[in-house]
């Protein structure tokens, strides 16, 4: 379940946390990716082909995407604005970073970084 409302001034101990239920699917062993997406938004399919060519070379990051439009209660609780938006948790479901637009994979790499 969702805890937590990250405004940029909390704690990292106050941010929020997604669990399996939240996203639909388990965390990875070390971190994960969460992608929000919508349906007709070029940058999120090319966002997609990055964070899973990221979850494939680092052992134990999963990588969920997440319709934005089938998850309105989420997308709500954690103040997603725009697509895409990606979250990077630690292994317990914490977000650690946020960012919203196409990432790249070298930022996606660094992130994990603060995650793992």
């Amino acid at each position: 379940m969702v805890r937590g409302q990250d405004d940029g001034r909390r704690a990292a101990a106050d941010a929020p946390r997604l669990d399996a239920a939240d996203l639909g699917a388990e965390l990875g062993t070390r971190a994960t990716l969460v992608q929000f997406s919508s349906a007709f938004c070029a940058p999120c399919r090319a966002t997609r082909r990055v964070l899973g060519e990221v979850a494939d070379l680092v052992p134990g990051v999963a990588h969920v995407e997440i319709d934005a439009e089938g998850h309105l209660e989420l997308v709500r609780a954690l103040d997603v604005l725009k697509t895409p938006t990606v979250l990077v948790l630690d292994a317990g479901g914490r977000v650690v970073r946020r960012a919203v637009g196409q990432p790249r994979r070298a930022d996606v790499i660094a992130a994990l970084g603060e995650a793992v």
